[in-house]
């Protein structure tokens, strides 16, 4: 089943800063684009970190309330106060940034990136290519537009991959209805991993929101009790399905 990717949705065009661009040159460059973060490149375009309005809004609070702590201690800072201290200072892209940069590549798909985005608790990400070069920039907006595919298009989708190429069934077997991105199967399948393998890879489709299962099943394949030479039955005709 395919997947949309990370490159049908990055924006291309990447407002960027070098490591020595100045502090207030960032602000701007943030200002006018109307955008809360930027990547930070080298000589060569490969991505060394990402700015954000977070991190210039730390220089600000810290510098505007400075605090120097005793030696006693200055070994028990934390990493995280390290750093902060740092950008207390910073006058350049390259010493506000955060890093290492958390990024994805062109090819991967949106619910990967989407996974990372959640997991590091970031709200863009560079995108890469083979060489790691910045080639695009993905938001959290940008992955949120898979879910303004039309009802329609995800329904062909469904009927396409999961009805059609996985399950092989006749048509007209399972009725595939879409509503505000909630799709509902109804129908009748020879076995109960049949019913299980449609819903799981109807969720799985880009721009489902949820998945309705009112299919029956003919068979319970899944019970322990389940008879050993119809289950190599079904085994066989899944890897022959393959």
């Amino acid at each position: 089943m395919k997947h949309d990717k990370i490159g049908s949705v990055m924006t291309q065009d990447v407002v960027r800063a070098e490591y020595g661009t100045p502090f207030k040159e960032v602000a701007r460059m943030l200002a006018d684009h109307r955008i809360s973060g930027l990547p930070v490149v080298d000589e060569d375009d490969h991505v060394i970190g990402v700015v954000s309005e977070a991190d210039l809004m730390t220089r600000q609070v810290l510098t505007a309330e400075p605090w120097a702590p005793g030696r006693h201690f200055r070994a028990l800072l934390t990493m995280t106060a390290r750093r902060q201290a740092v950008k207390a200072k910073a006058r350049t892209a390259g010493q506000l940034m955060s890093q290492p940069p958390v990024t994805v590549h062109a090819d991967d798909t949106i619910a990967e990136a989407a996974r990372t985005m959640a997991e590091r608790q970031v709200e863009r990400l560079p995108v890469i290519d083979e060489e790691d070069r910045l080639v695009g920039i993905v938001t959290r907006q940008d992955l949120l537009r898979v879910f303004l595919r039309p009802d329609a298009e995800i329904r062909e989708e469904v009927i396409r991959e999961v009805c059609v190429n996985a399950l092989r069934v006749p048509p007209g077997s399972v009725t595939v209805t879409v509503t505000g991105g909630v799709v509902t199967l109804e129908g009748s399948l020879e076995r109960r991993s049949d019913a299980e393998v449609a819903v799981s890879m109807a969720r799985q489709i880009d721009g489902v929101v949820d998945v309705v299962d009112n299919l029956t099943h003919r068979v319970d394949d899944t019970d322990p009790r389940f008879d050993d030479g119809a289950r190599q039955s079904v085994l066989d005709d899944w890897l022959h399905r393959a």
